[in-house]
């Protein structure tokens, strides 16, 4: 992952940016990241168990639990085939073999809101995205580590959220952050 200097467009992954990314899953069961170079500042990344984050949703709004198990709208990012929608539905929060899954991307939930055909977001829901992002963003709950060369973090990717902040490269480009 490393820093394209691309435009701020809907259509752009933050990953490919040097811009932080809030707490989040990613479309795959286990996560792994390998730092081949460290950014010359920043970048550091947090990884909260998405366990404490329902846990807590529930000991303060338990109201809202529910409408973590409801459909989404996660935005494709101009990514869909020929034929699909722009966005697809999906709950943040499931069960599997009684266990808590989870899948969230706050920001494409918001950006799949740019397009007329998905359904917009309740007042309950647009709670729940906030409430999530500010239990996951608390420092008691987070651990926060700076990748060096050589570092590797695996995820649980259904278990464990995770954000980076933002970073500034080095100049040149033959000593850009690659994670």
């Amino acid at each position: 992952m490393r820093d394209e200097a691309l435009p701020d467009h809907p259509s752009v992954r933050l990953y490919r940016t040097c811009k932080r990314q809030d707490f989040h899953t990613d479309g795959a069961d286990i996560i792994g990241l390998l730092c081949l170079r460290a950014a010359k500042s920043g970048g550091a990344s947090r990884i909260v168990s998405s366990v404490a984050v329902y846990n807590e949703i529930l000991r303060r709004r338990p109201d809202l639990v529910d409408v973590l198990f409801e459909p989404f709208w996660f935005d494709r990012n101009d990514e869909q085939r020929a034929g699909e929608p722009p966005a697809f539905a999906l709950p943040i929060c499931n069960t599997w073999d009684g266990r808590l899954r989870t899948f969230y991307i706050g920001w494409y939930i918001r950006g799949a809101q740019r397009h007329a055909e998905v359904p917009r977001l309740t007042e309950r829901q647009i709670a729940a995205l906030e409430l999530i992002e500010s239990i996951a963003n608390d420092p008691a709950l987070y651990l926060e580590m700076n990748f060096e060369p050589g570092d590797v973090q695996w995820l649980k990717n259904s278990m464990i959220l995770h954000s980076r902040e933002a970073y500034e490269d080095w100049g040149e480009p033959d000593r850009k952050r690659h994670l």
